[in-house]
């Protein structure tokens, strides 16, 4: 029998082979990656700062010892360059080699990119993204080496004011970095948040020192000669940076599984069962439009890899999402999110706090769909209320 091949190192590709291993210790497993399969949880990286944990002591294990710990073939710095659908093989390159891999099973664990803006200036090359330890790495250096030794005196410009910007933000702030926060958008977290909750959001950040600069854009990155970087925005204002981080939200990598005639929207399209299109080969993680469905989010994987995990054992098992909320890493102003469904008409209910507010999304039957909790006092009542909203995707068979 051939391998079950997955492409992809992330949180998704090693927490699939971690529960199919609980489930079957034998069968011949094999990751196929193109960076060097360190194994860690992206979500780490927005607040390792404040955790005091530098870059090399974010990764959990090596790749020789998830090898060993999974009982798997790990290829490293391996591009896959070509998926055969029909003979269940794949052409992959290392070090200029090109060679073939036979599969039973695909998974596809690609993950998402970086979006990245069209921004003029003889600076914009060094604009960062951290979409992975390695590219945290590089961030993490230039923030040590640029500037002045203090950190007060570095001033961090950062692109779009979502969730993983505003985490770093707070991050950064925490740390003695002047930051500033520059979004198109009039609200942080635009895409969770009721406007009124993201006013009081903004409010909590802006009392420790994070400034921000919304309803604007950047055109231009300019190298400075004295302070890093000056940036032009939209509205004719300018700002002077020693780093810029570019955190404007993410795109599923669907490049490969198009290549290979599987079904694409804004992700791999997949069933409840994480199949697509083409036979044997499945997708899993912040790639996968499950059910028309993105949810770029930890609890999401993890149900993902544990229904992916049985029916490549034998057991066919389709995903189940029970009501999963988002911790937003933001201590200055604790923040717990678990968004409506799309589609769905919502009329918010909010309830003020002394130190936050409560707002309730209900549906036209009066069914609890989501909520948002704001502060330390809201946060208590997350587990009672996650009880009462329905399961987002039902278990079903298709």
């Amino acid at each position: 029998m051939q391998p079950i091949v997955i492409i992809g190192s992330g949180m998704a590709g090693y927490t699939l082979a971690r529960e199919f291993r609980k489930l079957n210790p034998e069968q011949e497993l094999v990751m196929i990656c193109a960076d060097d399969a360190a194994n860690y949880a992206k979500p780490t990286l927005s607040n390792a700062l404040a955790g005091n944990k530098v870059p090399d002591q974010i990764a959990l294990g090596d790749a020789e010892k998830m090898r060993t710990q999974l009982n798997m073939r790990i290829e490293t710095h391996t591009w896959v360059k070509e998926i055969n659908a029909e003979a269940h093989e794949l052409v992959i390159e290392k070090d200029g080699h090109k060679t073939t891999q036979a599969y039973s099973k695909l998974i596809l664990a690609v993950g998402a990119n970086p979006i990245r803006l069209a921004i003029a200036g003889d600076g914009s090359d060094d604009i960062h993204v951290v979409n992975s330890l390695i590219d945290y790495r590089a961030f993490r250096d230039t923030l040590a080496n640029c500037g002045t030794e203090h950190c007060e005196d570095k001033h961090v410009v950062i692109l779009g004011a979502g969730l993983i910007g505003c985490e770093f933000a707070n991050d950064l702030k925490h740390t003695g970095h002047k930051v500033t926060v520059i979004d198109l958008a009039t609200q942080p977290l635009g895409r969770l948040l009721p406007s009124h909750v993201a006013s009081a959001f903004k409010n909590g950040l802006e009392e420790i020192g994070i400034q921000f600069v919304l309803g604007t854009t950047v055109e231009k990155v300019g190298k400075h000669e004295k302070k890093g970087y000056v940036i032009t925005l939209a509205n004719g204002q300018s700002l002077l940076a020693d780093v810029v981080l570019s955190a404007i939200g993410l795109q599923p990598n669907i490049t490969l599984a198009k290549s290979a005639e599987i079904n694409t929207s804004r992700g791999v399209l997949t069933n409840a069962r994480l199949e697509t299109n083409q036979q044997d080969i499945y997708a899993i993680g912040d790639c996968a439009e499950v059910n028309g469905t993105l949810l770029p989010y930890v609890m999401p994987i993890m149900q993902q890899a544990r229904a992916l995990a049985k029916t490549l054992a034998g057991q066919q098992t389709s995903v189940h999402y029970p009501a999963m909320p988002v911790a937003v890493k933001t201590p200055a102003a604790p923040l717990t999110v678990l968004p409506a469904p799309i589609g769905v008409d919502i009329n918010w209910e909010t309830e003020e706090l002394e130190d936050g507010m409560l707002a309730k999304a209900t549906d036209a039957e009066g069914t609890l769909r989501g909520f948002v909790l704001l502060g330390p006092t809201a946060g208590k009542q997350r587990l009672t209320l996650t009880k009462l909203v329905p399961d987002l995707i039902p278990v079903s068979a298709e």
